[in-house]
């Protein structure tokens, strides 16, 4: 079950999600009582998390009426779906309390960003935060190239983990019991900033260079949807692929990463309580653009798919001077 959060005429609406089209979930809601005589009631919101495992207060309800939709035949289907193409895609999780993405876990990335590729009981899950409110985009909407460092926009494609229960110090065996779903993030990054450049060299420059370079504005895009944890046997078996301007630039596997699913979401937990709606962007795989020279430019389009949820689409464009 996929599910996302739509604009449709000057309405924010939830519904469930399809490569080409959407199916408010209302609508769907209201045909289902007439057709089976059966009322079928929603929670009225506009949290996606309250229609995923696993303690959505509607989770019971909309996966029963995506199942019926499901049976629909072609007539009554189209009846509910709407083009895509008629609606503005937006984040699934507007305001995540965190959002908090990993370095360094995939070894091919690794070593084309020139460190040694290392096995997971060698090390431990490098975790950095951007800041939810500035960095988050629209699927559809451009990633801005920063006036202030313009020409290394970097793109990194990883698995978002969405976090559905609160939870500390769980166990890894017990971690994905905690996850709601998955979506698409985009890591933009910017691979060449560095603030004040007559600056006196410090001992940690390079570290904070890295990590300021991450924050951006429109540095996160994320979407389309989230596909719910039920429907995922396994997170550690989904490929992965981003384009630009239909050039193949990563494809990979998520059974590439050092840490899996359970291990991150059980290390963060360790020490940060998580909350539901918490999203952890779990590292990106090779073929990103600074292994080979190759950045971001006004006018390219960035599409980042993981296989089973959906594809992320974004223009690039170059900051205006009243963009923000």
């Amino acid at each position: 079950m996929r599910v996302c959060r739509f604009r449709c005429d000057d309405l924010i609406l939830t519904g469930f999600y399809g490569d080409n089209v959407v199916i408010p979930l209302d609508q769907a809601a209201d045909m289902y009582s007439r057709e089976t005589d059966n009322e079928m009631l929603l929670a009225a919101t506009e949290d996606l998390l309250d229609l995923l495992p696993p303690g959505g207060e509607s989770y019971e309800q909309a996966r029963r009426l995506h199942d019926w939709i499901e049976e629909l035949d072609v007539i009554s289907l189209n009846e509910l779906t709407i083009p895509r193409e008629e609606v503005q895609l937006l984040v699934p999780l507007p305001s995540p309390g965190k959002l908090l993405f990993l370095a360094g876990n995939y070894s091919k990335h690794l070593v084309e960003r020139g460190y040694t590729s290392t096995e997971r009981d060698e090390t431990f899950p490098y975790v950095f935060m951007k800041p939810p409110s500035t960095t988050l985009t629209h699927p559809g909407d451009p990633i801005v190239i920063p006036r202030i460092s313009p020409d290394q926009i970097d793109w990194e494609c990883e698995l978002g983990v969405v976090v559905g229960k609160r939870c500390r110090d769980v166990a890894e065996a017990d971690a994905l019991d905690y996850v709601a779903g998955y979506t698409v993030v985009n890591d933009v990054s910017d691979r060449s900033f560095r603030p004040n450049p007559g600056r006196k060299p410090r001992e940690r420059d390079k570290f904070f260079d890295w990590l300021h370079g991450k924050w951006h504005d429109t540095f996160c895009p994320m979407g389309p949807c989230i596909l719910s944890a039920d429907a995922v046997a396994d997170p550690q078996a989904l490929a992965i692929k981003l384009t630009v301007n239909g050039q193949v630039k990563q494809d990979a596997s998520t059974a590439e990463m050092v840490f899996p699913v359970a291990a991150v979401v059980s290390f963060v937990s360790r020490f940060v309580t998580l909350e539901p709606g918490d999203v952890i962007a779990t590292g990106t795989p090779s073929g990103v653009g600074s292994s080979t020279g190759t950045f971001l430019k006004p006018g390219d389009r960035v599409r980042a798919t993981i296989a089973t949820i959906g594809t992320l689409e974004n223009p690039v464009q170059a900051e205006n001077e009243d963009e923000f």
